[in-house]
């Protein structure tokens, strides 16, 4: 709650042109929207950077339209995966297949949680912690679920749409999307036990 309403009076501090909070914006989000956007342009930091530069200003258009319903960095994300899809639009390329499980909603809710409460070193070591372990059992997941919890979760296709892009019918994509949440649960909860 601390946070959303931190992230809104920011957002109307700089439309009202307040340069610091302006600074405090670039200062408290760029790193992070590099790190975004990293895995999704195939690792390269110039095109990372790149991206999050356009992303911010494109957002810095938008500011108007945020209501502080969900998270700033949550918003801003939304306008990375756009400029990320554009560029590789504009390339004529498909995007990097990223099966990034921090995306599903509840392991969302999770990390937003924990970065509303960290206040020391030692939670913002727990959050990372828990972003690798996510990354790690993604990285052994069938690549049938995972791209299935990718569209699902990340690009937000309906499961119809997820059947029609595997071949399945509705039922069959629905029984596998359930299937790959239980494996990821299964995983993570494998790999948080042998880790702790």
């Amino acid at each position: 709650m601390r946070r959303a309403a931190e992230d809104y009076e920011l957002v109307q501090r700089m439309l009202a042109g307040d340069e610091s909070a302006f600074d405090a914006f670039f200062d408290g989000h760029f790193d992070r929207l590099v790190r975004f956007a990293l895995p999704r342009v195939h690792h390269d930091p110039d095109l990372a950077e790149e991206i999050v530069q356009e992303t911010l200003a494109r957002a810095i258009h938008k500011l108007h339209s945020f209501r502080g319903e969900a998270a700033l960095f949550t918003w801003l994300c939304t306008f990375c995966r756009r400029e990320i899809s554009a560029h590789f639009r504009r390339r004529g390329r498909e995007p990097s297949r990223v099966s990034l499980v921090e995306d599903q909603p509840q392991i969302k809710q999770a990390l937003e949680a924990l970065s509303r409460e960290a206040t020391s070193a030692e939670d913002e070591l727990r959050r990372r912690e828990i972003v690798r372990r996510v990354h790690v059992t993604l990285d052994h997941l069938p690549d049938k679920y995972g791209r299935a919890l990718e569209w699902k979760y990340m690009v937000g296709l309906s499961v119809h749409e997820i059947a029609s892009r595997l071949g399945l019918s509705g039922k069959a994509a629905e029984s596998l999307l359930t299937r790959a949440r239980r494996a990821f649960e299964r995983g993570f909860r494998t790999l948080s036990g042998e880790l702790s």
